[in-house]
């Protein structure tokens, strides 16, 4: 690998990552680390998973040029349409990849934690194609608030598993599947949703969800002459979608990195998720990141409008980026990302998920340049939550009175 922000063979980002795991699972873990690589780069597995996302993810995923919110902005705003892909959002560029790693390595049984259900229902999905048996782990909290996605899971033939202890939202769905991971360590696969977990988890799926950044370029180039923006956009929570987006751009110190996290009530107001604005450096679910703590290292809850992006923790790629000032994030609280969410809707017909509503709300937080080339990435569609912006409808100003 060529630069700093990405993993070194040790699996840590600078002063970010690596695997800190129960000696239980240390053969699982050294043994996907021994074998992802030489799968992943295999011409066998990059002609089926290339396949799979083409014909049937639906991929490449439109690069749509939002001219009503362009000169709202004075700016020229893509929107890359991660929402059109099957099942709804980005997720799905992981979990295919995923299935194929663990099917090579002759794995029977899947696991994955999930909070807004958008993972979930990948991973469901992707064991209903392959024929696998899946079961999914999600915060009681989450399964109250985005029944829809836990109903199709079920259909897909998932087994989910509410989880009630903490906050019963993503974090604790995350340490359950760990419990259950050492469990299971002989013939269970770990379906991880996010760049984060032990190494090889945060490099395994920033490598998955590298074809956004991927067709970005080479779509810019037909729309624009060039293939890259002046700016990227994407929401953050443990950090798939931005890793996705950035990946191919994050030595180019051409194109700004705009990141946007859930402030929830706000950075100050003690119920936040803001974790790059409010974390530490701490180990949390095998990692080394940015981790919301107390003055005693234990963690403290994540509170948002958003299941996607209630983590408490962040990704190693993306502590290293924001410690060595590669990237630029802002806190969206609530109010800002459903008002957003509504913009988005009224403006251009299309309903972002809650977590996608936190990137838009940042393009008014950013000073741009007269004319500079954006391109959001709208990492989910909005029917999981189209309850949540009608429950919080009051939040969107003259967006939210019909």
């Amino acid at each position: 690998m060529k630069d700093s922000f990405f993993a070194d063979e040790n699996g840590f980002y600078g002063d970010f990552g690596g695997a800190y795991i129960p000696e239980i699972l240390y053969k699982c873990v050294e043994d996907l680390r021994r074998a992802y690589l030489p799968i992943m780069e295999s011409d066998e597995f990059k002609a089926e998973y290339r396949a799979l996302l083409r014909d049937y993810v639906g991929r490449p995923s439109p690069l749509y040029h939002a001219r009503r919110m362009s000169d709202k902005y004075g700016i020229k705003l893509y929107l890359k349409r991660e929402d059109l892909n099957h099942t709804g959002a980005h997720k799905i560029n992981n979990t295919v990849g995923q299935i194929l790693l663990a099917r090579k390595m002759g794995k029977s049984r899947i696991i994955a934690e999930t909070g807004a259900g958008q993972h979930g229902v990948a991973t469901a999905t992707v064991c209903a194609l392959m024929g696998m048996e899946c079961e999914v782990f999600m915060g009681k909290t989450d399964v109250e608030r985005q029944h829809t996605n836990v109903e199709r899971m079920r259909m897909l033939g998932a087994k989910v598993h509410p989880v009630t202890t903490g906050n019963m939202t993503l974090s604790d769905a995350c340490s359950e599947a760990i419990r259950d991971w050492c469990c299971h360590p002989s013939d269970t696969f770990y379906i991880v949703g996010s760049t984060m977990g032990p190494h090889p988890y945060p490099d395994i799926v920033a490598r998955m969800q590298s074809i956004i950044s991927e067709e970005i370029k080479w779509q810019l180039q037909e729309k624009e002459g060039r293939d890259y923006p002046d700016c990227l956009v994407a929401c953050i929570g443990g950090g798939s979608n931005a890793a996705g987006t950035v990946y191919h751009y994050v030595d180019d110190s051409r194109v700004r990195i705009v990141l946007a996290e859930a402030g929830g009530s706000g950075i100050d107001s003690g119920r936040t998720a803001a974790t790059i604005h409010r974390g530490e450096p701490g180990i949390l679910h095998g990692s080394k990141m940015l981790v919301m703590q107390t003055s005693d290292g234990q963690i403290e809850e994540a509170f948002t409008i958003s299941a996607g992006l209630d983590y408490p923790g962040v990704g190693p790629m993306h502590c290293n980026m924001a410690a060595k000032g590669r990237s630029e994030v802002y806190a969206v609280n609530d109010d800002e990302a459903v008002l957003a969410g509504y913009e988005l809707t009224r403006m251009e017909g299309i309903i972002p998920a809650i977590e996608s509503a936190h990137a838009v709300a940042a393009l008014g937080k950013v000073t741009f340049g007269p004319g500079d080339v954006v391109v959001l990435t709208v990492s989910g569609r909005g029917d999981k939550d189209v309850e949540t912006y009608l429950a919080n409808k009051d939040m969107a100003g003259e967006y939210g009175k019909f």
